[in-house]
């Protein structure tokens, strides 16, 4: 595995991990996709109509993102199946999801035995406003954080004194010195930098990526991102000196990744 280190690869995500040994990751944070593009097209200002996805969502639409539902289910078995295998036993990870597609990691997570550590609530309180007047306005999206060790030997990393007495100024919620709940209050807004080369239509700001890797891993550790998109996961771990491993399928926001780390691109032979 030494020889995909700290690069990005632009292949699919199941395909590659297959080639990683068993227990070798510290640390996975998967942002797939939420299975949200139905349709061949979308106009600027309108809202697309999903049947047992709660009315009309303002989508991305990319071929990636557009499942019938049991391909949807199959894919997430294959990939979490990959995921657990090369996860280590001191390690965990990070799944983000949506109302439309949460349910689904969750009994994927079961039927793998994959034990849910915790579901977080990432709070985006400037989020865009719901444009039809039907619904409430969409501010949240889920997180899972899970680990591959049953209930009698849990040993994945936790770096609690950081998750209490951290600094979190941005988060309206978080008491300083109290410990951190399962309700995070953190803007969706980027920095510049993070859009300056491109962005991603699911792009996760920094500031929240950095939280994640923070509590869970430590210094030298290996972090995986299977849908690395932009490269944000990526970029997070080099910033706080963790060794990184990426997968994206989707040439163009490859090439954005690629520019924001600085790093090679590896042989497609690999």
């Amino acid at each position: 595995m030494e020889n995909i280190i700290n690069s990005i690869i632009n292949k699919d995500c199941i395909e590659e991990m297959k080639k990683i040994s068993d227990n070798s990751v510290d640390l996975i944070i998967a942002d797939p996709p939420y299975n949200l593009s139905k349709g061949n097209s979308i106009k600027v200002g309108k809202l697309q109509q999903d049947i047992g996805m709660g009315g009309k969502w303002n989508k991305v639409m990319e071929n990636w993102d557009n499942m019938s539902f049991s391909d949807y289910i199959n894919f997430t078995i294959e990939w979490m199946t990959e995921a657990k295998r090369i996860l280590k036993d001191t390690g965990s990870m990070w799944i983000f999801g949506t109302y439309h597609n949460i349910g689904i990691i969750n009994i994927v997570c079961q039927l793998l035995e994959i034990e849910i550590i915790n579901e977080v609530i990432w709070y985006k309180r400037n989020s865009i406003p719901n444009l039809s007047g039907r619904r409430l306005t969409a501010s949240h999206e889920n997180i899972i954080w899970c680990h591959k060790g049953n209930s009698k030997k849990r040993k994945y990393y936790f770096d609690y004194e950081f998750s209490k007495n951290g600094n979190f100024e941005e988060d309206l919620l978080k008491n300083n010195g109290k410990q951190m709940r399962t309700v995070w209050d953190i803007p969706n807004n980027k920095e510049k930098r993070e859009l300056e080369y491109g962005k991603h239509p699911t792009q996760k700001p920094l500031r929240l990526l950095k939280r994640i890797i923070n509590i869970s891993s430590k210094k030298g550790d290996i972090c995986l991102s299977p849908f690395s998109g932009a490269g944000s996961e990526c970029l997070a771990a080099k910033e706080l000196n963790r060794k990184f491993i990426g997968f994206e399928i989707d040439k163009e926001y490859y090439e954005i990744s690629l520019k924001r780390l600085n790093c090679r691109e590896v042989d497609k032979n690999v």
